[in-house]
């Protein structure tokens, strides 16, 4: 389970089940599902983990390691840790002490590792039986070796400046850390350098970075947004809207009253839904992929990945909107530019770190927004089952006061019209979910404002156009609006329980230097692990 789950729920889980008991039955929970491949995958994309730089790799006891960062458990809890620990980006697991009578044991553990485990023996017995089982021996006075039992994060990275150093975590430290303390050290012990600035983009279209190429896209598709909203609360129907139905926006009113309003309600929304994809992708690339975030790329590309193909509606509603296919056809060559890489080069800075309550508050709003963006994606796929199939939900048709029947005798192309609408909206919701989502599972981390002030942006816009544009026509069917009013709710809490994490200065610095833990914290980490 990942922080955002862990310490919001571990309370609850501890009251059902008892503090040990639950303990015990989340490490077991990630062993089962970390020692099958497929389930250690799922959790160390679905945590955020990336593969660590280079120069944390080294050796133990004379065995290498792929990060020099692992976890030391006693020979009982062996099993579950050789399992559970390599998904969370441990690369190494220390059994200790270990007697002959915990020989057995230990081997079983080691059975099927994914990676080194290393055992510091209590007698030459022990280390004898198992010598053919482990990848290695540790000593209790080896200086390289450091055992940490403060689950600082500073501490930790500082200690690996050292390029000979271990850092060894007792269980304590996850207890009281939670699982993504691993990745969190590893991010923190990574060198970076200076992000570029507009400057360092150039004017050759062919050698702009991915980055750029994402604000384009994002610029884009709040430009359309606001388009698409300026022509709602103008003329509603553009010429080829017009030539499609072969009706006017009189002849509409006259069918029916309350129609227009309802095309504009829809139209209104979905707008407001493309601004805030255009201020999730604008944030993504400028504050993610620009600073050579991996995971902002994915988030980009697997919510592009969905909005994208939703153009193809058309072949369930019948109806081709130009503007709608115009604008695809521009923003999706920039969009393959700025997905076509994944970032190598680290530039983000970190903020130090701040009071465990302060990431505690923003652990539970984190869990709120991926909650919102969870329950809008379910929302936008029922609307766009909705929209490719009966179009109408039974509010809608209270509002008009007419039924399906009724307006498809009036027009055949009235009730395809409409659907485009419902069904495009649908897959834009579901885009903004999916960006909200991994954005807020991902991106969580002290002193990331852009990730604060992106989530903000578009829920503002998401939300709001939507609310009062039901106001101003009178569609206030409180069972309709109900999930507009608990994500409104659920993502105002949820951000302000992380604001002052989010939100935190991170230090300055020039701009030619880069952001890894400076020498004096690494002497200072070794005395206090």
């Amino acid at each position: 389970m990942p922080d955002w789950t862990y310490h919001p729920l571990r309370g609850l889980a501890a009251a059902v089940l008892g503090r040990r008991r639950s303990q015990r039955a989340a490490l077991r929970l990630l062993a089962s599902i970390g020692s099958r491949p497929a389930g250690a995958r799922l959790i160390a994309r679905g945590f955020g983990h990336r593969h660590p730089p280079q120069r944390l790799a080294g050796e133990i006891a004379g065995v290498p390691v792929t990060v020099r960062l692992g976890l030391s458990v006693p020979p009982s809890l062996a099993r579950e840790a050789v399992r559970a620990m390599p998904p969370l980006g441990a690369g190494v697991v220390e059994v200790a002490p270990v007697s002959a009578a915990d020989a057995e044991t230990v081997r079983e553990a080691a059975a099927g590792r994914s990676i080194p485990v290393v055992v510091r023996a209590c007698d030459p017995e022990a280390e004898a039986a198992l010598e053919p089982h482990v990848d290695g021996f540790t000593s209790g006075d080896d200086p390289r070796v450091v055992h940490v039992s403060d689950p600082s994060v500073t501490a930790a990275a500082a200690a690996l400046e050292e390029p000979d150093t271990v850092v060894l975590a007792r269980p304590g430290v996850l207890v009281e850390a939670g699982p993504g303390w691993f990745a969190r050290v590893t991010e923190a012990a990574t060198p970076t350098a200076p992000a570029p600035g507009l400057r360092d983009v150039g004017r050759d279209p062919r050698r702009w970075p991915a980055w750029w190429w994402g604000l384009l896209v994002g610029l884009g598709m709040t430009g359309a947004g606001l388009g698409a909203a300026a022509i709602t609360l103008g003329s509603v129907l553009l010429w080829y809207d017009r030539d499609y139905l072969g009706m006017t926006l009189r002849e509409l009113h006259a069918v029916n009253h309350h129609l227009v309003h309802f095309l504009q309600h829809d139209r209104i929304t979905m707008a407001g839904t493309m601004v805030a994809i255009g201020a999730l992708y604008t944030g993504l690339a400028v504050g993610g992929i620009r600073r050579g975030r991996p995971w902002a790329r994915e988030v980009y590309l697997l919510s592009g990945a969905i909005g994208f193909p939703t153009l193809f509606y058309f072949l369930g509603t019948g109806f081709v909107e130009p503007l709608h296919t115009a604008a695809v056809l521009v923003l999706f060559p920039m969009f393959v530019a700025a997905v076509r890489r994944t970032p190598h080069v680290p530039r983000w800075r970190l903020a130090p770190e701040g009071p465990e309550p302060e990431r505690r508050r923003a652990l539970v709003g984190q869990l709120l927004l991926i909650v919102t963006g969870a329950g809008l994606f379910v929302g936008g796929a029922v609307i766009s089952v909705v929209g490719l199939t009966g179009v109408f939900v039974p509010t809608d048709l209270t509002f008009l006061d007419t039924s399906t029947r009724a307006l498809e005798a009036v027009n055949p192309r009235l009730v395809p019209f409409v659907a485009h609408d419902r069904a495009g909206f649908g897959g834009a919701l579901m885009a903004a979910a999916v960006a909200i989502v991994l954005l807020s599972a991902w991106g969580w981390r002290r002193g990331e404002a852009w990730v604060f002030w992106t989530l903000t942006a578009a829920a503002a816009t998401g939300f709001l156009p939507a609310v009062v544009v039901h106001g101003m026509i009178h569609y206030t069917d409180f069972i309709h609006l109900a999930p507009v009013y608990f994500g409104i709710a659920l993502t105002g809490t949820g951000l302000l329980l992380a604001r002052p994490y989010l939100c935190a200065r991170a230090p300055a610095r020039p701009e030619d230097q880069g952001t890894g833990p400076a020498p004096s914290a690494g002497r200072r980490g070794r005395g206090a692990a």
